[in-house]
């Protein structure tokens, strides 16, 4: 890595909300993470990149609880915990809502943010009580739903708010969102990012993980990159470029295109000897995926 990476790399000024130190999780012939540090701040957004199998994954798992690692620790200000499960990791404070919403559409919104946590009298479910608390679970996205309704009358957007809203019901101190915008569009994205922004002005720290890289640059206060199960270096967002950012990712220097030649159309009509193995026009989802339209042609490979 260049010069200029190692000189803006940071150290914290101020004792981390969470902590985490020489993290190794070995699987089968492979070392996912090796002796990866990371730590995040009280009333920040702090994105977590890398390329694929750079660790991302593994070590959201093992802050989560899902995984136990072989060495390292982990710390909620500087209390030392060891989550061996998803309760444990989230009666310490962290909480994670992953890129596929694991969630029970057919119940209702009141039902899926109260599930298995039902507060109870005398052997019986307390609902006015439910109710009081899915609706301050949603107030702290500033969200008002009705929260009798069926969870898969809502459109995916709402169905991961309502999941952020599940995850702060248990009082978490740092959340986790895994690839969060991964289904979103780009006016759900902008609402995602203001509960997120809310939630980082509240206190919470929230940990981001992307693999978009301008939608990283737009909400993170600080980044931290993984590569090959290691950590390659935190920083402040505004101090590192999108080609260091690249560099540290990969590992090698890219030459970027200019920016016209990576917004450029395709031609609207091939050629007709560019004979068309299989085309689609305006091909989308309501509320999934915007309208796309694309050609593929005999002997070529079309990226996505």
């Amino acid at each position: 890595m260049d010069g200029a990476l190692r000189q803006n790399e940071l150290t914290a000024p101020s004792e981390p909300l969470l902590s985490a130190r020489g993290l190794v999780m070995d699987f089968p012939g492979v070392r996912a993470l090796d002796r990866v540090d990371f730590e995040v701040r009280a009333g920040e957004v702090h994105a977590l990149m890398g390329e694929n199998g750079a660790g991302k994954s593994t070590l959201v798992k093992v802050l989560s609880g899902l995984h136990r690692p072989g060495e390292g620790t982990i710390s909620i200000r500087a209390r030392r915990i060891r989550p061996n499960s998803v309760r444990d990791a989230e009666a310490a404070g962290i909480s994670t809502v992953y890129q596929e919403v694991d969630l029970v559409p057919t119940m209702t919104v009141l039902d899926n943010i109260c599930l298995e946590r039902q507060p109870t009298r005398l052997g019986l479910i307390r609902h006015g009580a439910m109710r009081r608390r899915a609706q301050a679970a949603l107030g702290r996205l500033g969200l008002r739903l009705d929260v009798g309704r069926t969870l898969g009358e809502y459109p995916i957007a709402l169905q991961q708010m309502v999941a952020i809203s599940r995850a702060l019901d248990v009082d978490a101190r740092v959340l986790i969102l895994d690839e969060p915008t991964s289904s979103l569009d780009a006016d759900e994205t902008r609402e995602l990012f203001r509960v997120i922004r809310r939630l980082r002005d509240q206190g919470l720290g929230i940990v981001f993980v992307s693999h978009y890289l301008d939608q990283v640059r737009q909400i993170a206060d600080r980044i931290t990159v993984l590569r090959n199960g290691a950590r390659v270096g935190t920083w402040k967002m505004s101090d590192l470029t999108r080609a260091a950012l690249i560099e540290a990712m990969t590992g090698r220097t890219i030459d970027q295109p200019p920016r016209a030649a990576v917004e450029q159309d395709p031609p609207p009509h091939p050629p007709p000897e560019e004979r068309a193995a299989l085309s689609f026009t305006d091909l989308g989802r309501r509320r999934a995926i915007a309208p796309a339209s694309a050609t593929v042609r005999a002997g070529e490979a079309l990226g996505l």
